[in-house]
């Protein structure tokens, strides 16, 4: 990783910017495919099956044949990893539903809100070179716990037309019963537009590259709701002397291998301690099956060097990191500080890993510096939050006066007679 000493902050948004694409560029394509499939629907998506994932297959959806057969292929041991790790998701997010808040604001006007399960969503798990199966638990536990009545999971084909038994395993384990092979920008189009056999959704969650971010992005502007801009992974570390090296590379690499475009950001306060990370890196580089990936995605990536923990803090805020690990004697006191990011680990025994399978905590996570406004998903993102009121006789003869005021001030009429009137029924 190249080495940047204790940046000025004027230096800091061109030093923190991710790798992105041509925008122009990636927007056109990904409009053209967008358009494409709403206008031809199924035979679109059986053309960029066979375009972009190489699987000429006639059927779009998944058969319950198919999931058969893909429970039996799968790992016991696997098989229970991911049910402890469902144990523990589902735990954590059946803990975020709220009750009713109801509240009466004056005598007689009362106000409550309530919420409601989204009706329709949409999953979208990743496939290409990492089946992301974890992710099948981290939206569709969440989606079921909610209560939303349709399920739509895409996730792209093999070239032989099949879908990785562990992510059939894994959605048939939570629940998930309509599951279609379609992948990229064309499945988000797919679950935006609906098409004859894949049905529209109302709200589309998943990560994804920048095709996906892409057309998620695109489609919110045309009405469908979507989780949030989640765009390829990234991790940032505050670390300081105290640090384990081989730690800290170990993070590192296990981002920077999700794909080439990730980015992996190393905040550290001892400049020996980097050089010891980066001959660690090297070692534990060769050892890994997608050593190659992760070198392409390590070519974007950086290692800074500040004067102490206050300035790592800050610039890490500016950073706004997807995951954030703090590897510091006092990481306690650091992970107070924080107040961007998706998700923070905080002490040398809780690598960034855990979050992704099996802690609890979603790992769908805003990207690209969304993480200054965006939260990641939780039970409340498969929710509604609707609001509710109710003014007996009483009480609108104490707040109608109020809102005749303001009306006549905006000087909007129809809102002041829409009082008047009832308050002249029920005698002021």
């Amino acid at each position: 990783m190249q080495i940047i000493d204790n940046p000025t902050p004027s230096e800091w948004p061109s030093l923190l910017t991710r790798p992105t694409f041509e925008a122009k560029a990636l927007q056109n394509t990904v409009k053209e495919i967008l358009f494409n499939v709403k206008t031809r629907g199924d035979q679109a998506l059986f053309e960029y099956n066979t375009e972009f994932d190489k699987a000429d297959i006639t059927d779009l959806q998944v058969s319950p044949v198919e999931i058969k057969e893909a429970i039996q292929q799968v790992d016991d041991a696997l098989k229970e990893a991911i049910k402890t790790a469902a144990n523990n998701i589902r735990a954590f997010h059946k803990a975020q539903g709220r009750d009713m808040l109801t509240v009466e604001t004056m005598p007689g006007v009362t106000c409550w809100r309530k919420s409601i399960p989204i009706q329709n969503v949409g999953i979208y798990i990743p496939g290409g070179t990492a089946p992301l199966f974890s992710t099948v638990l981290m939206l569709a536990i969440p989606a079921s716990l909610a209560g939303c009545e349709e399920i739509v999971l895409c996730t792209p084909p093999q070239a032989d037309g099949s879908i990785n038994p562990v992510i059939l395993f894994t959605a048939g384990l939570v629940g998930v019963k309509k599951l279609y092979k379609t992948g990229g920008a064309q499945a988000v189009a797919a679950m935006a537009y609906g098409t004859d056999t894949i049905p529209k959704v109302s709200k589309i969650f998943g990560p994804g590259n920048q095709f996906v971010t892409e057309a998620k992005q695109q489609v919110s502007l045309e009405g469908i709701a979507i989780d949030m801009p989640a765009g390829p992974s990234e991790v940032a570390i505050i670390a300081d002397a105290s640090a384990d090296a081989s730690f800290i590379a170990a993070d590192l690499l296990s981002q920077a291998e999700h794909g080439v475009d990730s980015q992996v950001l190393l905040i550290c306060t001892d400049h020996d301690k980097v050089k010891k990370v980066n001959t660690e890196i090297e070692k534990q580089l060769s050892q890994l099956p997608r050593k190659e990936i992760a070198q392409q995605s390590l070519q974007n990536s950086k290692a800074v060097v500040m004067k102490d923990l206050g300035l790592a803090i800050e610039i890490s805020n500016a950073y706004a990191p997807e995951h954030l690990i703090i590897c510091t004697a006092d990481s306690g006191e650091v992970a107070d500080k924080i107040t961007n990011a998706g998700s923070v680990f905080i002490g040398a025994y809780t690598p960034e890993s855990a979050g992704d399978y099996a802690s609890g905590t979603n790992h769908t996570l805003p990207t690209n510096g969304a993480a200054m406004a965006y939260s990641g998903v939780s039970l409340d993102s498969f929710m509604k939050q609707v609001t509710y009121q109710k003014i007996d006789a009483e009480g609108l003869r104490k707040l109608g006066p109020v809102i005749e005021k303001m009306a006549e001030a905006e000087q909007l009429e129809a809102h002041k007679r829409a009082v008047s009137i009832r308050l002249e029924k029920i005698g002021r």
